[in-house]
């Protein structure tokens, strides 16, 4: 049976995956400094590990901000370019396995859709992100990769680091448990390890980004909010919206894959019909 692959091209990380039949195959991603030459490099990588010849390959759909530098066919083949918010509602549904919900695709910065079905309308978003922690943590700890900050986190305190708002009120505000921030970095401490401000970093991008999928939700009148992206692989991701889960009654999901929701949606939309031929 043939495949048709999706590509998600990013500035300088490419995912890739294969559906065939109803099935994904392999998810793959590659890092490049140059969005074409990672487009090109998760391309040869995923038809090498999959043995597959070109023949095997029945259309390339691809979707990101990359992807605004392919103006041609790859390789000869059928390639369509799928909208990058089509792409994030089809993806994050059928991982999700909701028939609606609001998809969060938190990359450099974050967007929102609502998706039901075809009906997919992008919502807006943030500028706070995975650039917001790369920037942060390069002046505040001098490190410029997630994946550090993320391992740094782990050990972290935010008490020395964020405000709560049992620090200011000794009083039980409705909603609001002690334990909630009141301030994001509102309280750093001179005794503040980088592992303590790791941990807030992460703490005050991923919270930003909840609160703002709350509003979202709310306008649509759904309780599901399906995050998809690099982002939502760091493990501290969990925890901060299980929290959040409990403060605002919203179901945050993150399904296996997560990472993969753009570029699964960008070969999902081939059936629909929903891309433009190049």
């Amino acid at each position: 049976m043939a495949i048709v692959i999706g590509i998600d091209i990013g500035g300088s990380t490419t995912k890739i995956v294969g559906i065939q039949g109803n099935d994904p195959v392999t998810p793959m991603l590659v890092k490049a400094a140059d969005p074409i030459a990672s487009l090109f490099g998760a391309f040869g990588k995923f038809v090498d590990h999959n043995l597959l010849e070109l023949s095997d390959i029945s259309r390339i759909m691809i979707t990101g901000v990359g992807a605004s530098f392919i103006d041609r066919p790859i390789y000869g083949l059928p390639t369509g370019k799928v909208e990058e918010f089509l792409s994030n509602g089809y993806g994050g549904l059928y991982l999700s396995g909701l028939e609606r919900a609001v998809i969060c695709s938190m990359g450099t910065g974050t967007a929102l859709v609502s998706a039901a079905g075809d009906e997919i309308e992008h919502m807006g978003g943030t500028g706070i992100g995975g650039g917001t922690i790369l920037g942060l943590a390069t002046r505040m700890l001098n490190v410029r990769d997630t994946e550090v900050v993320s391992q740094l986190a782990e050990g972290g305190n935010l008490s020395n680091v964020d405000l709560m708002v049992g620090d200011i009120t000794q009083d039980l505000l409705p909603g609001l448990p002690p334990h909630t921030t009141a301030s994001n970095f509102g309280r750093i401490k001179e005794m503040a390890t980088p592992s303590d401000i790791a941990a807030g970093i992460l703490n005050l991008v991923f919270q930003s980004i909840g609160v703002t999928a709350s509003f979202a939700v709310r306008s649509v009148g759904v309780r599901d909010v399906v995050l998809i992206g690099n982002l939502s692989c760091i493990r501290i991701c969990v925890d901060v919206f299980d929290q959040l889960r409990d403060l605002f009654n919203i179901n945050f999901i993150i399904p296996k894959h997560s990472e993969y929701g753009t570029a699964l949606g960008a070969a999902l939309a081939e059936r629909r019909g929903r891309f433009a031929k190049l």
